[in-house]
């Protein structure tokens, strides 16, 4: 079974994020470099929404877009039971549009690693910037400007609990082409929910985009001014490259 077929397992995995201090660290980059007022919110790759959601109980207009419909119906009826509401987009964070354009953009997670292609990364820029009003910012959440750190390649895992639920999460990069930039990435849930036994796991190539060549594909794109690399739980300015990281646009 795919991971994203599952959303609350995928929750649970992911819960050591704090999406309260998140959505105050949006707050705090929306004060500093936004030209415009942010009344709503774009989630890409949203999966459980976690931050999303958050901002939905802040008062914001959220969206929420991702091309797992099972996410899209969890977060649909966490926001009901949140008392909130979530326009929600089924489509590829790659190639989509939306009626009614965002003041504020964000992809969380290193989700923006799942691109195959240079051509395939300036399409989900020009996505992006369709949907994306003038003045208004594009945060991305761990882009892998760490490329040459021990930490990089090779597998991690953790477990995380609620209500019974126990998640052990195994997520592993390999290399798998110099000449192309390759990647393999993979993740398994392995989860014991009261007893039952569930094993999750999804592997998909994806492209390894350095920092320079991400910074020309922005300037090829030419629809974005790049404010800065970040860390990852505060608005400070990198002074070396880390795997914990944000990087902000600004839309021309």
């Amino acid at each position: 079974m795919d991971v994203y077929t599952e959303p609350l397992y995928y929750e649970i995995a992911f819960s050591f994020v704090n999406p309260q201090k998140q959505a105050d660290l949006f707050e705090e980059f929306i004060r500093k470099y936004s030209r415009i007022e942010v009344e709503r919110f774009l989630d890409l790759g949203c999966g459980p929404a976690l931050q999303l959601r958050e901002l939905a109980k802040r008062g914001y207009e959220a969206v929420g877009l991702d091309i797992h419909s099972e996410m899209l119906e969890y977060v649909e009826e966490r926001s009901h039971q949140e008392g909130t509401t979530i326009e929600l987009v089924n489509a590829d964070f790659n190639r989509f549009t939306l009626e009614k354009k965002v003041d504020f953009a964000f992809i969380m997670m290193g989700t923006i690693s799942y691109v195959k292609s240079n051509n395939q990364f300036l399409a989900h820029l020009d996505s992006v910037a369709n949907s994306l009003k003038k003045g208004g910012l594009y945060l991305i959440e761990n882009f892998r400007l760490d490329w040459a750190s021990p930490d990089f390649f090779g597998p991690e895992s953790w477990v995380m609990e609620r209500n019974g639920i126990k998640v052990k999460t195994t997520y592993d990069i390999q290399l798998k082409d110099t000449l192309t930039q390759m990647l393999t990435e993979t993740m398994v849930l392995d989860v014991d929910d009261q007893g039952r036994k569930v094993l999750l796991q999804e592997s998909v190539d994806t492209k390894m985009i350095f920092p320079h060549e991400f910074l020309t594909l922005i300037l090829l794109n030419n629809k974005f001014e790049f404010i800065g690399w970040f860390e990852r739980d505060q608005m400070k300015e990198l002074t070396r490259a880390n795997l914990d990281n944000i990087i902000l646009l600004r839309r021309f």
